[in-house]
């Protein structure tokens, strides 16, 4: 245990570094200067302080309401050496932070009975705190493996999805990284986008109660098969709503909000501009950028470049101009991920 002691006269130190080296586990650190003490106390822990009051710079007390400024030394013990007549400077030693007192003239019998009290109870603190600090570490496991498997079975579901649906699994990643990449550059924190790539490849999870014939129907859809497959959006909100997850409930909005449009012609809702959640109008923009550029039973693929323009275009009508400008503002990047999550032959 580390006492640090603060004396200005030289025979006091003397006595009590004597004292506190017949204790076990105990080694004394001794200043003549408060100036000092303090600021080896802030550098470095100590397990208990004794400080004289009656020193030139700077008194006891002073040094008391420095030390317990810091954050970190706001719990350790500290002993205040008084004269025992000297009432009112205990009041403000206490009030300043002090634990106890010892009396001068130092009594061997008290200074080593108080001293075994202060290090006792600083033991008690740091066992405390390693205690915290294990538990701290079984709850970020425990969290850790707990978001494992939620991450698991959202992948299952969006492959579950993937099985009925010709778009693929490659499709979903790149949509997602696609989402993560404009969510960072219109300044969202790095937890939503991780949450975002987590969340977005659920997009289509309502898919799975569309029928066959319309979900791998080779040609254009007529307007009342459009109808039901309109449905997905709403179909995947009811699957996935009702989760305690968070990243199910950010699914769960995007499957609802990714097919409005900024100019209100959208569905399921008809929503317009920001009354559309903005992961929706995010996952608008990487979800058509990527299905445009994708090949599909029913259309080729789209070279990226008209891509870029059908987006550019398409800004204020049906996308949000500030998710296509994040998009298209890191083109390297979105090559890159194009590139990254390629399609399996």
């Amino acid at each position: 245990m580390n006492v640090v002691v603060v004396d200005d006269a030289q025979v006091n130190l003397v006595l009590m570094s004597a004292l506190l080296s017949k204790l076990p586990d105990c080694k004394p650190s001794c200043f003549l200067e408060p100036g000092k003490a303090l600021t080896y106390c802030m550098n470095d822990d100590p397990d208990l302080v004794i400080v004289d009051y009656m020193m030139p710079d700077m008194d006891g007390v002073e040094f008391i309401k420095r030390f317990r400024n810091h954050p970190a030394r706001t719990q350790t013990p500290l002993l205040m050496v008084t004269a025992d007549h000297e009432r009112e400077v205990r009041y403000r030693a206490l009030d300043a932070g002090a634990n106890d007192f010892l009396t001068k003239p130092l009594d061997r019998v008290e200074f080593t009975s108080r001293v075994k009290n202060m290090l006792s109870l600083r033991r008690g603190q740091v066992a405390l705190a390693q205690h915290a600090s294990t538990l701290a570490d079984e709850v970020r496991h425990a969290t850790a493996e707990i978001f494992e498997r939620e991450c698991e079975t959202l992948n299952k579901l969006a492959r579950a999805a993937e099985f009925r649906d010709p778009e693929t699994g490659a499709h979903i990643l790149r949509m997602a990284n696609y989402s993560a990449l404009i969510g960072r550059e219109i300044g969202l924190e790095r937890d939503m986008q991780k949450a975002l790539l987590i969340a977005a490849p659920m997009h289509d999870i309502g898919k799975l109660g569309t029928p066959d014939h319309i979900l791998l129907k080779p040609g254009r859809l007529t307007s009342d098969e459009f109808e039901i497959m309109k449905k997905h959006a709403s179909i995947g909100h009811e699957i996935l709503k009702d989760s305690a997850s968070p990243y199910m409930q950010l699914a769960a909005t995007i499957a609802l909000t990714h097919h409005e449009k900024f100019n209100g012609t959208g569905y399921p809702g008809g929503l317009a501009g920001e009354a559309i959640p903005l992961v929706g109008r995010i996952v608008a923009v990487a979800d058509v950028f990527d299905a445009l550029t994708s090949a599909r039973p029913y259309k080729p693929a789209w070279d990226v470049l008209r891509a870029h323009d059908f987006l550019l275009q398409g800004k204020g009508e049906h996308f949000d101009p500030v998710c296509v400008d994040a998009l298209l503002g890191r083109w390297e990047e979105v090559l890159e991920i194009r590139v990254r999550f390629q399609d399996e032959s």
